[in-house]
Formats: structure tokens, C-alpha cells, sequence
């Protein structure tokens, strides 16, 4: 099943220019695409907000501009608030992760977007704007310092739609690069070629002792599951170490 569009970010009665930038930029990061403006302070389009947004100028030229709460939001099929401050209403709340369930379920069940309504950095939503909401979405910050940032708070919802969408995995490019253990062979060349070495070096006294040795070393290399290109790089390493110690100077010397 395909995806609903990602939720409206409504930013009520923001203040700073920079935090809206910001906040486009937070959205452009993990997929949100369309930002609604209530009521800015310092009016729209405000000056300081491309800067902020680091390249994200498409949000904020194609942001769209309303006098009230209740236009912002009248085509929505669902509305959250986001708050940290009890306003004693009876709503249910949310934190991040099932605000985004909610959003995602509300959006497949209905016939329109939903949204997530922010409000202004000094004293956030009102009660009256908080009353429209379906449900209350609550960052669960630290109580000793509550203050969030308006830019941060969209960022914590954006990144956990992202997940959503995404279904736990990373996309492609993101990925590990697959890494598989070295055929056998390869493990036994590095087995011969370590013990010759030791032998070398006198690191088995005991010929009585020397099997039960030998046994452990290939059982940690085999623990370790190398790949063929990291058995190759300790070959090289035991290769460089067997060296007797006056030829390995006598090389360094060449190159320098």
C-alpha cells in the first residue's frame, strides 16, 4: 500500500524568521512538504528565513499564508496539537512515534491531508487553537529543562514519519556494504602461513603443546569471520613481521 502525503507543519504566530528557515529545513530533510503560516510576527516573506533554511527555498517560497488558525486548517481531515503544557482539556495524548501512526491512519481513512499545528516560541498554542486539535502531540523532554526549540520540535516529528515510511529499514545507498566471510581456502593459506611464522619465532616450546595452540588460533580467526580482502591485508601484516628486523631497515632506507 502506497504512502499517504507526508502531514502539513501549520506554524501559529511564529516569531523569528530564522526559526521558520529552520524549520523548512528540518522538513526538507526527512520529507515533509508543505508548510502553512499563521500570522507570522514580522510579517511574510520574512528576510531571515532563507538563510536559515540552507537550501531548502522551495518550502519556504511555496509556504502558504493564513490570518487565522481556522483557515490554516480547514481542508485538514485531522489536526494535532503540539504542547507540553497541560491545558485541561480531554484530549488524548501522543508522543512522536504514535502521533505519527495517528497521522498516517487518519490520512488513509479519510479524503485530505492532516496536520500538525506548532505554536509561537514565547508561549506556544492557546487554548482556544489547542481546542481544535484531535489530539495532543508531546515531545517527552527532560521536565527540568522543557524548552524546546520550534525548528527541533518539527525535526523530532519529521525524522520519526521518515522512519515510518521507510519501515525501519535505511534506503540503499545508506546501507552497509555487504560483507561476506572468505571461502575456506583462504583460511587455511592464512593458518599455514601464520604457523610457519611462529614456528619461526620460536612460539611453541612444547611440541607437546603445539596442537592444542594451533587449534585455537584457527578457531579465533574463524570467530572472527574475515573477509577474503582482511585475510589478505593480515597476510601481508605477518608477511612485513617475518621479516628479519636489518632487511626490514635496510628497505626503509631505500625509500627515504
Amino acid at each position: 500500500m502506497s504512502a499517504p502525503l507526508p502531514p502539513v507543519v501549520i506554524l501559529v504566530r511564529p516569531q523569528l524568521g530564522e526559526n521558520i528557515g529552520k524549520t523548512a529545513r528540518a522538513m526538507g530533510n526527512f520529507g515533509l512538504r508543505e508548510l502553512r503560516l499563521v500570522a507570522p510576527r514580522d510579517g511574510w516573506p520574512n528576510p531571515a528565513a532563507g538563510p536559515a533554511a540552507a537550501g531548502a527555498d522551495r518550502l519556504l517560497d511555496e509556504a502558504r499564508l493564513f490570518d487565522t488558525v481556522e483557515e490554516a486548517i480547514s481542508d485538514l481531515t485531522g489536526v494535532l496539537a503540539a504542547t507540553v503544557r497541560p491545558r485541561h482539556l480531554v484530549k488524548k495524548v501522543l508522543d512522536p512515534q504514535t502521533a505519527v501512526d495517528w497521522l498516517d491512519a487518519t490520512m488513509r481513512a479519510g479524503d485530505g491531508p492532516a496536520g500538525v499545528m506548532f505554536g509561537p516560541e514565547r508561549s506556544g498554542l492557546d487554548n482556544d487553537e489547542t481546542a481544535l486539535a484531535d489530539a495532543i502531540l508531546t515531545i517527552p523532554v527532560d521536565p527540568a529543562f522543557a524548552s524546546l526549540n520550534l525548528a527541533q520540535a518539527v525535526l523530532v516529528l519529521a525524522y520519526e514519519w521518515r522512519k515510518r515510511i521507510l519501515g525501519g529499514e535505511l534506503p540503499p545507498r545508506l546501507r552497509s556494504a555487504e560483507r561476506l566471510p572468505a571461502p575456506r581456502g583462504d583460511y587455511l593459506g592464512l593458518f599455514a602461513q601464520l604457523e610457519q611464522a611462529l614456528d619461526a619465532r620460536g612460539h611453541f616450546p612444547s611440541s607437546g603443546r603445539k596442537p592444542v595452540q594451533i587449534r585455537a588460533l584457527r578457531s579465533l580467526l574463524l570467530n572472527a569471520r574475515f573477509s577474503a580482502q582482511e585475510i589478505r591485508t593480515l597476510r601481508g601484516v605477518i608477511k612485513t613481521l617475518a621479516r628479519p628486523v636489518r632487511a626490514q631497515c635496510e628497505g626503509n632506507d631505500q625509500k627515504t
